[in-house]
């Protein structure tokens, strides 16, 4: 992982990169900037489009550690400009977008191209926009959308627009409560002021039969951790992060996520995460999983642990994340995890601790119901 420092939309950021993460994966994965889009990820669709240092180009072929010092504008930081505002009241009245999904890099190439060619006439737009592409609308909106933003601005009947001030977008701020609140919180508020991330959160909670500070002791522990999540490998770690992979198979598929993930931990209010990524090299899906964990005293040396993991899956593999399906594999994957870990620290002193077996979906299971009716298989 590189430090990098840029600025995003006007606020300048400071984070960790692999040198090989692109501008569109660092925006969406770790800034929160869903906004931008990732389609053909050669550089050819132009639905990632951004602003560097204020000219268009595209987040999916640009290195996030490459844009050190740079100033980056995503299509969330165009709150309160007019020209935008512009154009996005011209789309919706055009009927300029269907889909959406090519609409953000769209709109960004369009605002660049009204400053950037005021004159422009109807085969020029058509040329200027030709590197955006939508399989939706014929672009005949598109072009007439621009055009009479244009024409607009030629004429000087430029009125005043009202345009709502940009939604902030929510960082992931694991230890942003103070430790006194949040102790004398239950699991459920605890979590929401843990877990700030804006994609989709499960929560769950567990109990083990072993004092708050053995089993806090244990957590700071990660390669002790892996060995008691299914499936899970650490190869290389700090106190700050680490390497591995997760495996899972389900019936005759098998999946394993290669990837880094940075950790933290507050001492004092017994509470930590792991905000990881991860790529599997034969389905080419990539899937980012955030873990906020908080421990309580439940009396009677026993300690109960509150859990949110906020994921997300992108390519082939992204049809698993429909939410019931992903909340009755999380809830094995927890159940399965705390027993692991029960039985780990009630092992003897000296005794050879076991590894938990890759995380496997049988034919028996409710989640293999959920599996041959997603694919339709009568097997």
């Amino acid at each position: 992982m590189q430090p990098i420092s840029l600025t995003v939309n006007g606020e300048k950021v400071q984070a960790h990169a692999e040198p090989r993460t692109h501008l569109g994966d660092f925006l969406r994965e770790d800034q929160r900037l869903t906004g931008t889009h990732l389609g053909c990820e050669h550089g050819v669709c132009g639905a990632c489009t951004v602003l560097i240092d204020g000219a268009p180009a595209r987040s999916c072929i640009a290195f996030a550690v490459a844009c050190e010092g740079r100033e980056i504008r995503t299509i969330e930081g165009f709150g309160e400009d007019a020209v935008m505002g512009q154009l996005r009241i011209a789309f919706n009245r055009e009927h300029a977008l269907q889909c959406g999904f090519c609409t953000p890099g769209m709109l960004i190439a369009a605002r660049d191209l009204v400053l950037r060619l005021p004159d422009a006439d109807e085969q020029r737009v058509r040329v200027e926009m030709s590197g955006n592409l939508c399989r939706c609308t014929g672009y005949r909106g598109i072009v007439r959308a621009i055009l009479s933003v244009l024409e607009l601005r030629r004429a000087g009947n430029d009125p005043a627009i009202e345009v709502k001030p940009a939604q902030a977008v929510p960082e992931f701020k694991p230890f942003e409560a103070s430790a006194p609140a949040v102790a004398a919180a239950g699991p459920a508020v605890a979590l929401a002021a843990v877990q700030k991330a804006a994609g989709t959160v499960i929560e769950d909670e567990f109990t083990v039969d072993h004092p708050l500070a053995k089993v806090w002791e244990i957590f700071g522990d990660m390669p002790a951790v892996a060995a008691c999540l299914p499936g899970a490998e650490v190869s290389e770690h700090t106190p700050t992060s680490l390497k591995g992979k997760v495996s899972t198979k389900f019936g005759p598929m098998k999946a394993s996520f290669a990837g880094a993930a940075a950790l933290e931990r507050d001492e004092s209010a017994k509470r930590g995460a792991i905000k990881g990524n991860g790529t599997d090299s034969l389905s080419g899906s990539r899937a980012r999983g955030d873990i906020s964990y908080q421990l309580f005293d439940a009396g009677n040396g026993r300690t109960r642990v509150a859990v949110a993991i906020d994921y997300s899956l992108q390519g082939p593999l992204a049809q698993f994340s429909r939410g019931g399906l992903v909340r009755e594999f999380v809830k094995k994957m927890v159940a399965d995890f705390a027993a692991n870990l029960n039985a780990r620290l009630g092992a003897p002193a000296g005794a050879a601790p076991a590894v938990a077996p890759v995380m496997t979906i049988s034919a028996g299971s409710v989640l293999w119901s959920w599996l041959k009716k997603l694919f339709g298989s009568n097997s």
